[in-house]
């Protein structure tokens, strides 16, 4: 059996290490951006952390396959029959990077089937780590401690967090629907897997995603969202998956609290 722990430490350093490169291009004038063929934008930092991280996990663990999001498409024919993989965003809200607002992070995942089982994510400019796994907890690490991380019992105002950078009417629909059944809504916004940590933290109920995201955009914080007790499903309050034929996600909830807690706001996802 995989010593989750080990692993996570193990992961952490990576991490780091990919962060590192990351702030060293983010102090440049020069960000060295550049468009994808998705229209995306992509810069050096993405690149450079893509690097240290392969490097890393191949060392670390040579005989589970490495998916990142700078790796090129890999065929879904090539992976569907992988038991388990690692699944990386080496440089997540690469937007909020270019902004230069800091919300942005490096996220590490283990899939197993198609369901993530651990996870780091980073936030190089604070050095705040979120880490979790399946049997072993979620955790937050900041100037140098550890500590455990769960997400809140849900009460009013109800928190929920939304992208800076996408939401429109659907999310003003959900929050106005929350509002009139459950009483106040208090708002926030901020970029990258950052929105899911907030649940996994305690410190937001609710982030609903209504808006394209692909799967290595999620899924190390999907991964420390579970380990901190939430959820992550779709509209239909079925879990997400991953290593799907099409990488994007469906439109999803992140959950704080049981979802029979939440399938009151089915209506305002229609």
């Amino acid at each position: 059996m995989t010593d989750f722990n080990a692993l996570l430490d193990s992961l952490s350093k990576i991490a780091r290490d990919a962060g590192s490169a990351i702030l060293t291009v983010y102090e440049r004038d020069d960000l060295g951006v550049e468009t994808k063929d998705d229209k995306s934008p992509i810069t050096e930092a993405d690149k450079a952390a893509h690097d240290i991280i392969v490097a890393g996990l191949e060392t670390l663990t040579p005989e589970i396959p490495v998916y990142s999001e700078e790796s090129g498409d890999i065929d879904y024919a090539t992976r569907k029959d992988w038991p388990r993989f690692w699944l990386v965003d080496p440089l997540d809200g690469t937007k909020e990077f270019i902004k230069r607002n800091g919300e942005f992070t490096v996220n590490i995942a283990l899939i197993e089937g198609d369901t993530p089982v651990l996870g780091v994510v980073y936030v190089p400019v604070t050095g705040v780590l979120y880490l979790g796994g399946r049997g072993v907890g979620a955790f937050k690490e900041e100037n140098g401690e550890r500590a455990a991380i769960r997400c809140r019992e849900r009460t009013t105002p109800v928190v929920m967090v939304a992208s800076r950078s996408h939401g429109g009417e659907a999310v003003e629909k959900l929050e106005a629907f929350i509002r009139e059944e459950v009483g106040e809504v208090e708002r926030t916004s901020m970029g990258s897997s950052l929105k899911l940590c907030l649940v996994a933290e305690g410190k937001a109920d609710l982030y609903p995603r209504l808006a394209p995201t692909s799967e290595w955009d999620t899924a190390a914080a999907h991964a420390v969202v579970s380990a901190a007790g939430g959820v992550v499903v779709n509209t239909a309050f079925q879990p997400l998956v991953y290593n799907k034929p099409d990488i994007l996600n469906p439109h999803f909830l992140v959950l704080g609290q049981a979802v029979d807690s939440w399938r009151f706001i089915a209506p305002a996802l229609e």
